[in-house]
């Protein structure tokens, strides 16, 4: 008695179900969201909602605020009950036997089998539903009659009385019938409309695992790539490797041969001369002089012979015995051109290589007269001091310089390097750019893009729109990577290792020029 006591008290007013994500207006009433919601849009025309419990009006659709306590509640209460299996609802006049209802009548209350269903069509008219035990939801919850009638206003079902003399009185009402037909219709309209939603989202996200799939796929082909040159500059190199130690091991066989005849030709001579030392060691101990004085003549002729030869084997050894530093001047540098050439080769067949844009000058025509060119062309820097260039109409009001090489096809690549300090922009230009006032800074205008740079705030402009971007340090080395039938634009930090910063993509119609703005005691140098 007292669970249904307190599922009494947990039904919602509109839907006489346990409340779903209940909510409470400001009058202190609760309904489910979805419920007290449905009511509000059929409000919405008028301008005034009302509470369907007590007519509390609001000016302006409230909002609404849980009741995280009433949840909570109507939660633990739907988990203590049991789950119940679909039962057969039996005919409550077959008392001896258990015979299935074929419908109920809400006015009696009673669930009829087919015999006793004929029995009571012939006596009264009465609302037959569905066999159901569930007979409460289907009265009205003040009159405990019928619901028979959906008032629009309020959007709630409601019984005779209610339209008589309660408190629906005077609204607009339809049949239920009538009303729940109204409702399919908008619901089959909102089912259109997701229906179109969804197979719209189901092709998108089709369209997206394509590109995923593609993704994926371009992933795959560089990989195998990048594996492929990467072992065949390592079997080049081993090859290499062979080559070079095979020709070490040569060298070093050609000059040690010699030197080993020559060193054994020296041990046999210091034999030779230990004997002689320690034969003349004897006659000085001698202390006879006759015995002295009788020995060999040839002794003194030997020493002075031996010392003689001994100068002219210096100068033969000398002529036989290769020159130890051939190798590292002649070998070494060939080998490692050798190496460059492979790196180079297999870049090239592999589609890896890129072409560098040599040959990037400084155009001075273009050059503002508070921009300082260096003699070689290379270096922009601010200048506080003006150039006194003449004024054409390819110079450059403040600050900007353009390259005197344009591109208008192919791939190009090329290096800055950059002050730490200083407003600093470098990028792309069409020669079609203006001259003067602020649209003519690189990327404030449609004929340009740039990479921004000023203290830590780092920018890619374009047509005055800006795409931050968060390098992990300062950027002093920069790469610059033109692709011009693709449309492409990339800058890289040149650290360890290389990072990527940003990727513009555009539809390029005119030649470009490599673009560069110092500003605030700025520099920026193209590396050769």
């Amino acid at each position: 008695m007292a669970s249904a006591d307190l599922r009494e008290e947990l039904n919602c007013p509109i839907c006489l179900s346990i409340y779903t994500q209940p909510v409470t207006l400001r009058c202190g009433h609760n309904f489910c969201q979805a419920c007290i919601g449905s009511v509000w849009d059929s409000q919405e025309g008028s301008g005034l909602y009302t509470c369907p419990e007590c007519r509390a009006e609001f000016q302006g659709r409230p909002a609404l605020q849980r009741n995280l306590k009433l949840c909570n509640i109507a939660e633990c209460f739907l988990s203590t009950q049991p789950e119940q299996e679909e039962a057969v609802i039996f005919c409550t006049y077959c008392v001896s036997s258990s015979v299935p209802a074929a419908k109920t009548c809400l006015q009696c209350e009673v669930s009829m089998c087919d015999i006793h269903l004929k029995r009571h069509n012939k006596v009264v008219e009465h609302v037959l539903t569905e066999p159901t035990t569930s007979l409460k939801n289907r009265k009205c919850s003040v009159h405990k009659e019928i619901l028979k009638y959906y008032c629009t206003e309020d959007a709630v079902c409601i019984c005779v009385s209610c339209c008589l003399v309660g408190e629906h009185r005077g609204h607009q009402v339809e049949s239920l019938s009538e009303a729940s037909e109204k409702k399919k219709e908008k619901l089959r309209h909102v089912l259109e409309k997701l229906t179109s939603v969804r197979e719209e989202t189901e092709k998108r996200a089709q369209s997206l695992q394509g590109q995923k799939r593609q993704v994926q796929d371009k992933a795959a082909g560089v990989t195998d790539r990048v594996t492929a040159l990467i072992r065949d500059i390592r079997a080049q190199l081993e090859v290499l490797e062979k080559r070079v130690l095979s020709e070490i091991t040569r060298w070093e066989e050609q000059v040690s041969l010699p030197v080993s005849d020559l060193i054994q030709q020296r041990e046999i001579k210091k034999d030779e001369l230990s004997r002689k030392m320690l034969h003349i060691e004897e006659l000085c101990n001698i202390t006879d002089p006759l015995t002295v004085l009788h020995g060999r003549e040839s002794d003194n002729a030997d020493f002075c012979d031996a010392e003689e030869g001994d100068n002219e084997d210096r100068e033969r050894e000398d002529n036989k015995v290769p020159a130890v530093g051939d190798l590292d001047e002649v070998l070494i540098p060939l080998t490692l051109q050798r190496l460059a050439d492979i790196v180079t080769d297999l870049k090239a067949k592999s589609g890896f290589c890129v072409q560098e844009a040599s040959g990037i000058l400084l155009d001075v025509n273009t050059a503002a007269n508070n921009v300082s060119v260096s003699g070689d062309l290379k270096t922009a820097s601010c200048s506080e001091r003006n150039q006194l260039r003449p004024n054409t109409p390819e110079r450059f009001e403040n600050h900007q310089v353009l390259s005197t090489r344009n591109f208008s096809s192919g791939q190009h690549y090329w290096e800055v390097e950059i002050s730490e300090s200083g407003v600093r922009r470098v990028g792309i230009s069409y020669p079609s750019i203006v001259r003067e006032g602020r649209q003519a800074r690189i990327g404030e205008n449609k004929k340009s893009w740039c990479l921004y740079m000023c203290d830590n705030n780092h920018a890619v402009r374009h047509d005055s729109t800006h795409t931050r971007i968060y390098p992990e340090s300062p950027s002093q080395r920069l790469g610059i990577y033109l692709d011009y039938e693709a449309g492409r634009l990339s800058f890289y930090q040149l650290c360890d290792p290389i990072r990527h910063l940003h990727t513009v993509t555009a539809t390029f119609t005119e030649p470009l020029h490599a673009a560069f703005c110092v500003c605030k005691k700025g520099w920026v140098r193209i590396r050769s």
